[in-house]
């Protein structure tokens, strides 16, 4: 998936956020609306950016947020990637790093959760944009392997008001991550082993990677616990 399609995913999500807004502002109601940032832990260093419309009318039963955030990963096994996805070749001192990029969009219930009454439980769906990075330096080798995935997220979210207009947040849970197709190179593994080129295995009598062993070695977004802190500033 291309990069224009992950951008006409995000704005399905913005489309449709914007779209249930509007039709409740025309209706009398005072929306309210809010920005925030957190950072902190995400499976690695993550970092969020969010959007929440809120004040709805009196009987709707949540908030409505969307957020894009950007994480730092280990991306798996240098080793095995090169296995897998380019060849059986061992020189070179292999250099790794990789990236998550998701999209969220989070139905927000109000909840009292650990005495503390202004909190919510966070449910929604979320989409993830990995890359890992592998570079065998003096081995002549660089290369991508990425992959595109939906998920579910569920959240607590505690909120402590500091100064007008300014609130500090604190966001724990865990975001769950279909399998997916992982690319990288001329080879790909997809979760049915419909798999292109797949590489030959020669410490198993040259048989055929698979999805299960890409997947071990690939550290594409699964399970992703996080916590998190920031602040939300009312607009």
């Amino acid at each position: 998936m291309k990069v224009k399609k992950i951008l006409t995913v995000a704005a399905v999500y913005c489309l449709g956020c914007f779209t249930i807004l509007s039709g409740q502002d025309k209706s009398g109601s005072h929306l309210k609306y809010t920005a925030g940032i957190i950072t902190g832990y995400n499976r690695g260093f993550g970092v969020q950016g969010n959007f929440t419309a809120r004040n709805f009318e009196k009987d709707f039963p949540f908030q409505l947020r969307f957020g894009i955030g950007y994480t730092f990963l280990n991306p798996g096994n240098a080793a095995d990637a090169r296995r897998i996805f380019v060849n059986n070749a061992t020189n070179g001192t292999p250099e790794k790093k990789g990236r998550s990029i998701d999209y969220r969009l989070d139905f927000m219930i109000p909840k009292t959760i650990f005495n503390i009454e202004d909190s919510y439980l966070v449910l929604g769906p979320r989409f993830s944009s990995f890359m890992g990075d592998f570079k065998y330096v003096g081995g002549n080798e660089d290369f991508e392997v990425k992959s595109h995935q939906f998920g579910i997220g569920v959240d607590l979210e505690n909120h402590f008001h500091l100064i007008k207009n300014i609130e500090l947040v604190l966001n724990y849970g865990l975001d769950f991550y279909f399998p997916s197709t992982m690319s990288g190179h001329d080879t790909s593994y997809s979760p049915d082993n419909d798999n292109v080129n797949p590489k030959n295995d020669n410490q198993n009598d040259n048989s055929l990677f698979n999805y299960k062993d890409a997947d071990k070695a690939i550290r594409q977004p699964k399970f992703m616990p996080h916590v998190m802190i920031g602040v939300n500033f009312d607009l």
